[in-house]
């Protein structure tokens, strides 16, 4: 049983010894909250938006360090005009605890159909915000 105990705590150290070697971080940074709106000050959430309405995907972070960053990946899912998925634009923001405030505009009307937004932690796929031009 000690022998077991042994092996078991060797293999442990190992690999946690082989994390900190490859550069491994731990950070406890989360998205408390995401919404789409368009209202610039973040209020009345909607997933509902006219064609000549600002996109703003407003994020919530907690436990962020000052160097956080979040990035906001916008795309025209199934949309008229669109053949597929068709990346638009994207915006990398660096904070600690907070809100952070994304856009999306547009100089002509936006065309009917399904969107989204995918918000990037630290590099790393965090949530995606659907929602759609009416």
């Amino acid at each position: 049983m000690n022998t077991l105990k042994s092996r078991l705590s060797l293999a442990l150290l190992v690999l946690v010894l082989a994390s900190l070697a490859c550069g491994g971080s731990f950070s406890t940074a989360n998205i408390s909250n995401a919404y789409t709106t368009a209202n610039p000050d973040g209020g009345s959430p909607t997933t509902v938006f006219a064609q000549d309405q600002v996109f703003y995907a407003i994020v919530q972070l907690a436990n962020a360090p000052d160097d956080t960053t979040v990035k906001a990946v916008w795309t025209a899912v199934q949309v008229e005009g669109y053949e597929g998925e068709t990346y638009l634009d994207e915006t990398v923001l660096t904070s600690g605890d907070g809100t952070l405030t994304f856009q999306m505009s547009n100089s002509n009307l936006w065309p009917i159909g399904r969107y989204k937004v995918d918000l990037y932690l630290n590099d790393t796929l965090a949530r995606t915000l659907e929602f759609e031009v009416r």
